[in-house]
């Protein structure tokens, strides 16, 4: 089995707006620092996979605040597939700061080849079968 340590991130001053607090809108960048990292972890990066022509394009994303975090915190972010298909991938995340969860969130992903779909089952199999063993 794989194991996927989280990803850290420090808040920096300029991701904070004039109340002091995180802008929400960093969540999102959070998620994707994580999700790359993760990706990375697996051996298996965003790089390398558009360097073999696929591309994963975001089709959504939920977000969830629960608690603010501010300048230096060091918010750690829990990365987990809530759902894959051949054709998409759904990323959850569990965004935490001192043991308090601040933000829980997910991602949707597609596959494209060319600007066409693609199955991640049949382009990836090594891959796909490593995010379904860890769905298990």
């Amino acid at each position: 089995m794989i194991h996927i340590e989280p990803y850290r991130h420090e808040v920096k001053y300029y991701e904070c707006d004039r109340m002091g607090i995180t802008h929400h809108s960093n969540y999102i960048r959070f998620m994707e620092e994580a999700r790359v990292d993760w990706m990375d972890q697996l051996g298996y990066g965003f790089d390398r996979m558009e360097a073999e022509g696929v591309v994963s394009p975001v089709v959504s994303v939920e977000c969830h605040y629960k608690h603010p975090t501010t300048f230096k915190d060091m918010v750690e972010v829990m990365v987990s597939v809530a759902e894959t298909t051949a054709l998409k991938i759904v990323f959850a995340y569990t965004m935490t700061c001192n043991g308090r969860t601040v933000c829980t969130a997910s991602s949707t992903h597609c596959f494209l080849e060319g600007g066409r779909p693609v199955s991640l089952e049949k382009r990836f199999p090594e891959l796909y079968a490593i995010i379904k063993d860890l769905q298990s």
